[in-house]
């Protein structure tokens, strides 16, 4: 049996033992972790769009497809408009707010624009230098009409800097479209063909249409890989004998087609939604003063009728998943469109 001082020793070394393997079993601290910095907040999701109503939306309205040739500091014809005067009609469809659109975007119904806005379609025929040319920089020439527009919508935030080029052979005189064709594709501009030589389809035989317009497609083609060309100006506005043959053909082992098909015109062209649209018999409105040859068909006439009656032109809602008419709007709607909203 154990003595009293033997218990009491026994029960100390116990006690000291329990100490030491609770200090032992004790872990250092973890070392200190630098402050990582929270993400910061997700922006704000944009506000939905207006009540179609409360814009007056009509996406069942008129289109200008406005037609551009010649940008020259000396005009020759009715068809050639001076920078001056081309700054100026921009200026005037931005502050009647307007936006363009390409003509490929028109044709097909992807009109996403800001509610309240206006599309406009921005065509060029030909492919001259004073259209688009680039200075020792590599950037567009002063006074083309590339240049001013580009400053237009620098000016004007609305005002999207896009069009469509309709080019013959050699566009912009530079050899296969090599350093024109891609910067303009790269810079949000639209490419579309113009037949191979610019001749007057309804003058040659169906073969020679198709050659002439697969024949231009192969060029562009060259200069832009894998970027489809959906759209056709037809030369001085004359379809083949076979019209079909401006929409689908083939030709030298190039088989094209066109969603658009555009003419020279005189008159606002019809909503894509419209039932009466024809993609391949699209007008368009040669850019033009209020006075001389055939004012009465030019582009300063067609804006003031668009700006004198306002309940008659496209006007966007804003959300391109839906399309919004008044229901005192004068054209029909395409049977089975969808998302369609009356007022």
């Amino acid at each position: 049996m154990l003595s009293v001082i033997e218990r009491t020793c026994a029960v100390t070394a116990v006690a000291l033992l329990a100490l030491s393997g609770a200090a032992c079993s004790t872990q250092d601290p973890a070392p200190d972790t630098p402050d990582v910095a929270a993400p910061p907040p997700a922006p704000p999701a944009p506000p939905p769009p207006p009540a179609p109503q409360s814009v007056r939306a009509n996406e069942l309205g008129k289109v200008p497809v406005l037609m551009y040739h010649r940008i020259t500091t000396e005009p020759s014809s009715v068809y050639d408009r001076t920078p001056q005067d081309f700054r100026a009609e921009l200026e005037r469809l931005a502050a009647e707010d307007y936006t363009p659109i390409t003509a490929s975007e028109y044709a097909s119904g992807r009109i996403d624009i800001p509610a309240g806005r206006h599309p406009v379609v921005l065509t060029f025929d030909d492919g001259s230098t004073g259209q688009f040319a680039l200075d020792g920089a590599g950037r567009p020439a002063p006074d083309t009409a590339v240049r001013i527009l580009l400053d237009t919508a620098a000016e004007h935030l609305e005002f999207r800097p896009t069009a469509t080029f309709f080019v013959f052979d050699p566009p912009f005189e530079d050899p296969g479209g090599k350093t024109t064709l891609p910067w303009l594709h790269e810079h949000g501009f639209e490419v579309g063909n113009h037949t191979l030589e610019h001749p007057n389809l309804g003058q040659v035989g169906s073969a020679e249409a198709q050659h002439q317009i697969a024949a231009m497609q192969r060029k562009i083609g060259e200069a832009l890989p894998d970027v489809p060309v959906r759209a056709l100006a037809l030369p001085l506005g004359v379809h083949p004998d076979d019209e079909a043959l401006a929409a689908d053909g083939s030709a030298d082992g190039v088989t094209y087609h066109h969603d658009a098909v555009f003419l020279v015109g005189s008159n606002p062209a019809r909503s894509p939604f419209d039932a009466e649209f024809d993609g391949q018999n699209i007008p368009r409105i040669r850019s033009q003063a209020a006075t001389g040859e055939e004012a009465e068909y030019g582009s300063t006439q067609w804006l003031d009728e668009l700006a004198g009656d306002p309940e008659s032109r496209y006007t966007s809602d804003g959300d391109p998943d839906r399309i919004s008419a008044p229901n005192s709007a004068s054209a029909d709607p395409a049977p089975g469109l969808p998302g369609l909203y009356r007022y």
